[in-house]
């Protein structure tokens, strides 16, 4: 097991990579598809097969599906395309690049002291979790799906366009 969590491990990484380098939204979408499932085989391996099951289902496939579906639908194309690989200069590495630095020392200090606390290996069964969404966290719960509700009309509005109609296209009747 321990050779597939570290498999996983550097799959995600390496993909991870691959999806922030990408110039092309499409394929950029693909690589993060592929982190996120590695990241499932992970948690799957540290025993939390829910957990994992939910990476797969929500993550991986509903909302990456609809991540390259509305960049489909977008179809922005070259112009979009240059303007992310300017959003690719090095000087735009800098923050993110802390940021990751700062999350790998505390991982790779976890991994040395042991210091784990006996919450991360708790088990937690699928009704807990239910049972804590729609209890004590409904409220959350229900500011989130009117987030992500408007984030989806934001997005049908910047992406829907009138074609302008010309001369050709009227059709004129005697």
């Amino acid at each position: 097991m321990t050779i597939v969590f570290y498999t996983a491990s550097a799959v995600a990484i390496i993909a991870t990579i691959l999806m922030l380098t990408r110039a092309n939204a499409v394929h950029a979408l693909l690589d993060l598809i592929v982190s996120l499932l590695a990241v499932a085989v992970i948690f799957f391996v540290l025993g939390a097969p829910f957990v994992a099951a939910l990476e797969v289902i929500i993550y991986a496939g509903a909302i990456m599906v609809l991540f390259v579906f509305v960049v489909m639908l977008l179809n922005l194309g070259e112009p979009a395309t240059r303007a992310e690989r300017a959003l690719l200069r090095p000087s735009m590495w800098i923050v993110p690049s802390v940021f990751a630095a700062i999350l790998l020392a505390e991982f790779i200090w976890l991994l040395v002291s042991g210091d784990v606390p006996p919450s991360a290996v708790a088990g937690i069964e699928a009704k807990e979790t239910g049972m804590a969404l729609f209890g004590q966290y409904l409220i959350g719960v229900e500011l989130a799906s009117m987030l992500l509700l408007g984030g989806l009309v934001a997005a049908y509005h910047l992406g829907w366009r009138k074609v302008p109609q010309t001369e050709a296209t009227h059709v004129s009747h005697p």
